[in-house]
């Protein structure tokens, strides 16, 4: 009998732990010492070096990923009866955020090789009631902002980008949430820098802006028991804070390990190039790669093949939202055949910034004969 192969991880977060317990565990000391939960130090101290990471004038740490986008729609003023444009191919959680704001999500189709928002259909997405663009920076990469933002600016509306998997990405020289009037992260703990529950953080060079989801995410208060506006119960924990600030330590060295993983991953690949895609990385920006994600035939053979030799996969996402059961109301308008195709195709490989090459080098040989049996060029998306 064959012995069992060994399992690698999808995301190694054991592994990381490994390279930075020192530093993790004697910031959670530090929070158990002082006993600050809510709103400590490390808040502050987390919120100005993330600021100054990005180049960003404010940084405001919050509860998750979810929340930041809500905060900042919040902040906008946007409500029932508003429309807010964005890609119908990504996490629901950007969908959702214009729906509880009692908005209506107005769905735009993406490329097909980055699967970011697809600048050149955006322009017909407007309407007079059109009061946001929320484009995502998908897999890790900054989607087309200049474009996107040029295009908002020509109808007067603001751009938030939705950057839950690409903090710490470079678009032109500028990071990821630092390329429009808001910037909303997740540090999940998937995410490339990500804590060890939820948590999340919004950035803007905007004054005003800033106070304002600064207050909202704290019950709306601009003083002690004095509520101004609406607001959530959105803020960071400390003990969150802390285990991103030990992290952040380590994170350009990630942030390269992360690139050079993702490198290897495209290279490697070369050898499957008629059986698979990969998503593509435009040459104005870097990816923080918070997923390696291929296009592939059959891909439910392909997933169960890989299992067997103990390699997982992931499907990120098998539905565009439009198609989600909670969302078929706003499906009439959209017109996102990219994004379909996309959803039947995608697959994500392990990632992680300490992901070997021999490590890689099976996972790509597992692949080849998994995919061995697919004719790719028949079936390629259109668009």
């Amino acid at each position: 009998m064959n012995p069992k192969p060994m399992h690698i991880p999808f995301v190694d977060l054991k592994a990381q732990y490994g390279q930075l317990k020192t530093q993790i565990d004697a910031r959670i000391k530090r929070v158990l010492d002082h006993g600050q939960f809510i709103l400590g130090p490390e808040v502050a101290e987390l919120e100005q070096r993330l600021a100054s990471l990005t180049g960003s004038r404010h940084c405001i740490s919050c509860a998750s990923g979810t929340d930041a986008m809500l905060i900042a729609l919040m902040a906008l003023g946007v409500g029932p009866g508003d429309e807010v444009i964005t890609p119908s191919f990504t996490f629901i959680a950007t969908a959702e955020v214009i729906a509880l704001v009692g908005a209506t999500p107005v769905f735009v189709d993406v490329e097909k090789r980055t699967c970011n928002l697809d600048a050149t259909k955006l322009r017909s997405a407007f309407t007079a009631r059109t009061r946001a663009v929320m484009p995502v920076s998908l897999y890790g990469q900054p989607a087309d902002m200049n474009e996107i933002n040029a295009i908002a600016a020509e109808f007067g509306v603001p751009v938030i980008e939705d950057a839950a998997q690409s903090f710490g990405a470079a678009y032109q020289g500028r990071w990821s949430c630092n390329l429009s009037l808001i910037g909303c992260t997740s540090f999940f703990p998937s995410k490339p820098l990500g804590c060890y529950g939820d948590g999340g953080a919004i950035f803007t060079d905007d004054d005003e802006l800033a106070q304002a989801m600064r207050e909202i995410r704290v019950h709306g208060q601009s003083g002690r028991y004095l509520h101004t506006r609406i607001g959530i119960g959105g803020r960071m924990d400390t003990l969150q804070c802390a285990i991103v600030l030990a992290k952040l330590d380590a994170f350009e060295l990630e942030i390269a390990n992360r690139l050079e993983v993702g490198q290897r991953y495209t290279r490697l690949l070369e050898s499957c190039a008629d059986q698979l895609e990969v998503v593509r990385v435009k040459p104005d920006r870097t990816s923080v790669y918070a997923q390696y994600t291929i296009l592939v035939e059959n891909r439910t053979a392909v997933q169960k093949a890989l299992q067997n030799e103990g390699i997982p996969t992931a499907v990120h996402y098998p539905a565009p939202i439009h198609r989600q059961p909670a969302y078929v109301r706003w499906a009439a308008k959209a017109d996102c055949p990219v994004s379909e195709q996309l959803a039947d195709k995608v697959l994500s490989l392990p990632m992680h910034a300490y992901l070997d090459e021999p490590t890689q080098a099976r996972i790509v040989a597992a692949l080849a004969r998994a995919t061995a049996s697919s004719i790719w060029p028949t079936a390629a998306i259109q668009g």
